[in-house]
């Protein structure tokens, strides 16, 4: 049985759905910044996923990356799972540039996340649905 990890559901906002897997915006406009987390199971670790659940994964990771990369702005793309804190299996994908807030080191515990406004996030949200496919 599938629950959303109520740490990740409080830091990021739902963009859709593709191939199982949930996709959503961390809700930090000082980058764009995506979760993916397979909705299939119960997963700790990317290994205890099926090979298909894999290569879905993997296309949708590089989907997510390939989107974020042509924002305005966004010269790097990073991509971590790291699952120390929030052990549910979720990937970050993160659009990076020079000089942002945290650059060119992590982004986690760098400075104060800064809010969307509700104009901001619901823009980006229905491009990113649109250009990755997803269903609500």
């Amino acid at each position: 049985m599938f629950r959303l990890d109520e740490r990740l559901e409080a830091d990021s906002l739902p963009v859709g759905m593709r191939d199982g897997c949930l996709v959503r915006l961390v809700r930090d406009a000082r980058y764009p910044w995506l979760l993916l987390i397979p909705a299939t199971g119960r997963f700790r670790e990317w290994w205890e996923l099926t090979a298909d659940q894999r290569a879905a994964v993997d296309g949708l990771l590089a989907d997510c990356a390939r989107v974020l990369a042509a924002l305005p702005g966004v010269e790097k793309t990073n991509l971590a799972s790291l699952g120390n804190v929030v052990p549910q299996l979720h990937w970050h994908v993160v659009g990076r540039r020079a000089g942002d807030p945290a650059w060119p080191g992590p982004v986690w515990g760098h400075g104060d996340p800064r809010p969307y406004s509700p104009g901001e996030s619901v823009a980006l949200i229905a491009r990113l649905r649109s250009e990755l496919e997803l269903t609500p």
